[in-house]
């Protein structure tokens, strides 16, 4: 859910790492996650988070922390320059994070919504969420919503929020890649992220607003703590924001990925087009002021249909095969994968989810063939985990 910064982003970039990026006008990344605990012998979510903390290693402990619900649990990367870095970095925490909680007796699991039926769990007794639940009711019910924000560093607040406005036609392929969470009740929901579904349900959640300024975002942003649609600027949930306490841009509208490799995709993908929008604004191109009807549209049918169906080209507002639009981004973006060293394994990484299908069509897949939930559980936790 998000409901505040990312532990480990409050890991702030090194001196070192900082003068690299400046000095080759390279931009730094990092990810946060969330993810689900379940039983160890069944599917039914479990309020473990504070048995799992009591088994962490004191070398991951700084990169973890609380989620809104007792069955969730939060990690976050420290920037990093290299994508293979960050591919180490997450997959050392979900390693860690994995073993702890089989310590605790349950397992970690990522994915966007909990599959099994009657899976519900109580707030983590934080004041913050308490309020939060007194203020909004029971707009979170069950065990929880569990999505992955990426970062992006920017130059300032100013071109920040110019990049916000490139991004808006970009993201709801982004939403589609990401989808991993088709399951709930115990049934197919006919959604490829039904977390999106249950979390447009949040009144500040939906596309970026296109915005004149940074000034215009900040006024924004006090007018909705004003009118309660928010307690603080943490509860800001548009799709893609500048972070509140650090210089970047995140976006933050997918599901949480089953594997660390779908999860570098995004992650890489998501650094090329911020690189690649960052040199429009810097050369004066505006960015096309899509209709937000129109990205409605096209951020449902993503949650609806994730890559295996169609959705928006937003340059022609037809309906094309999603896949289609995602190699279309990925050429879009190649030129600032390839100068940030990333394209080589962007590439093997698209690939490879275009052979396995996003984590909604995995988990179906098992579905069909196994016929449980349980079933898809197993695998989400071996996925998680690394296990193929």
């Amino acid at each position: 859910m998000a409901a505040s910064e990312g532990a480990a982003m409050a890991t702030t970039i090194s001196e070192e790492m900082a003068g690299e990026a400046e000095a080759q006008d390279l931009l730094t990344l990092g990810v946060e996650e969330e993810y689900l605990l379940v039983n160890a012998d069944e599917p039914r979510t479990a309020e473990a988070v504070d048995e799992v903390f009591a088994q962490l290693t004191e070398d991951i402990r700084d990169s973890v922390q609380h989620e809104y619900m007792r069955s969730q649990i939060e990690s976050a990367s420290p920037p990093q320059l290299e994508l293979s870095d960050l591919a180490d970095s997450m997959t050392r925490l979900r390693a860690g994070l994995a073993g702890a909680a089989e310590r605790a007796g349950v397992r970690l699991v990522a994915v966007g919504a909990a599959p099994a039926a009657g899976s519900r769990a109580r707030i983590v007794d934080v004041p913050r969420y308490h309020r939060m639940r007194e203020h909004f009711g029971d707009l979170s019910p069950g065990a929880g919503l569990n999505g992955m924000h990426v970062h992006v560093s920017v130059p300032d607040p100013e071109t920040g929020v110019q990049i916000l406005n490139h991004l808006r036609p970009w993201l709801p392929i982004f939403q589609a890649a990401t989808a991993n969470s088709p399951l709930s009740g115990g049934h197919d929901t006919g959604y490829a992220s039904w977390r999106s579904m249950l979390w447009e349900r949040w009144p500040t959640v939906g596309p970026t607003p296109y915005l004149e300024s940074h000034e215009q975002y900040e006024t924004l942003v006090s007018d909705l703590v004003a009118s309660g649609a928010m307690l603080d600027k943490g509860m800001l949930y548009w799709y893609a924001r500048l972070s509140a306490n650090y210089p970047t841009v995140e976006i933050r509208m997918g599901d949480v990925c089953p594997t660390v490799d779908d999860a570098m995709l995004l992650a890489a993908l998501a650094r090329g087009l911020v690189s690649t929008l960052l040199r429009e604004v810097r050369d004066g191109r505006p960015a096309s002021n899509v209709p937000h009807p129109l990205l409605m549209a096209a951020h449902w049918r993503a949650a609806h249909d994730g890559l295996e169906g169609l959705n928006i080209d937003m340059a022609t507002r037809q309906t094309r095969p999603a896949w289609r639009l995602m190699r279309q981004l990925f050429e879009y973006v190649s030129p600032e994968l390839e100068r940030h060293g990333d394209l080589e394994m962007s590439s093997a990484l698209l690939s490879g989810l275009r052979s396995r299908g996003t984590g909604a069509a995995r988990q179906r897949a098992r579905l069909s063939r196994q016929g449980t939930v349980a079933d898809v559980v197993d695998w989400l936790a071996a996925a998680t985990r690394g296990e193929r």
